[in-house]
C-alpha cells in the first residue's frame, strides 16, 4: 500500500466518511471534475496571452452553461510608453461587431508614493451613458514594470429577458506620477440579446499581458 493510499485510508470514517486531513493535493489532483461540487466553484475555460496583440477577443464559452462568467486580469499592459487605458467591449453577433450599447459607473481611488496626494472619487470621464463605445475598467496603465490586475464579471450573458449586468474591479500603477489606482467599474449592457463574445484592448496601441475566463457553476 502507497504512502498516499495510506495517508487516505488512515483518514476514512467507519462510515466511509473522508476526514479534512485526507484531502490534499496530492490525493486530489487527478480529479478531473466534482459532480456534487458546490455552487460558486470556477472551472477555467480558456486563457489567452497578448504579446504586442492589438486585442484580446473571446469568441467561444459564453453561452448558457453558466449563468456568471469571471475575467481574470493578470499583468496587462500597454506596449507603447505612456498612460493608458484598459477597456472592453461585447458582442451579440459572435465577434463581428462590438458595439453593445452600454450604461455605466466608475469610481476611482488612488494614492502616490510619496504620501502626498490620495482621493476616493466618482470619474465622470470614464462612465457612459447609452454609448456603444468600448467601457474603460481601468486607467493610468504603464507599460515597464506597471500593469494592471484584476477581475470583471458578467453575468447572465445569454439570457434574452434581461440586459447584461458586469462588475469590475482592477488594480494598476501609473507611470509619470507613481501612482497607485484601484478602479471599480459596474453597469450594463442595454440588450436582451445573447452576449456571445467579449473584446479588451487599450485605448491606445497594442497590449502585453494573460486574461482567463471562468465560468462559475450552478448551485
Amino acid at each position: 500500500m502507497g504512502t498516499i493510499t495510506r495517508s487516505l485510508a488512515n483518514n476514512i470514517t467507519t462510515s466511509g466518511v473522508i476526514l479534512p486531513a485526507g484531502i490534499t493535493n496530492s490525493s486530489v489532483s487527478a480529479v478531473t471534475s466534482f459532480a456534487n461540487a458546490a455552487g460558486g466553484t470556477l472551472t477555467l475555460l480558456s486563457t489567452q496571452t497578448a504579446s504586442n496583440s492589438a486585442t484580446i477577443s473571446f469568441t467561444t464559452g459564453l453561452d448558457s452553461t453558466y449563468d456568471e462568467y469571471q475575467f481574470h486580469f493578470i499583468n496587462v499592459q500597454p506596449v507603447s510608453a505612456g498612460n493608458y487605458t484598459f477597456q472592453f467591449n461585447m458582442s451579440t453577433d459572435g465577434g463581428s461587431n462590438y458595439n453593445v450599447t452600454k450604461t455605466s459607473t466608475f469610481i476611482v481611488a488612488y494614492h502616490n508614493e510619496a504620501d502626498t496626494d490620495a482621493a476616493l472619487t466618482y470619474d465622470t470621464g470614464f462612465d457612459l451613458a447609452q454609448s456603444t463605445s468600448f467601457q474603460p475598467i481601468s486607467s493610468g496603465v504603464g507599460n515597464v514594470d506597471e500593469s494592471a490586475s484584476g477581475s470583471m464579471t458578467l453575468f447572465n450573458p445569454s439570457s434574452t429577458t434581461y440586459v447584461k449586468h458586469f462588475i469590475s474591479q482592477t488594480s494598476s500603477l501609473r507611470r509619470d506620477a507613481v501612482y497607485g489606482y484601484t478602479n471599480y467599474v459596474a453597469g450594463y449592457g442595454n440588450t436582451t440579446s445573447a452576449i456571445n463574445a467579449v473584446q479588451f484592448k487599450m485605448s491606445t496601441g497594442n497590449i502585453n499581458g494573460d486574461i482567463k475566463l471562468y465560468g462559475v457553476k450552478k448551485s
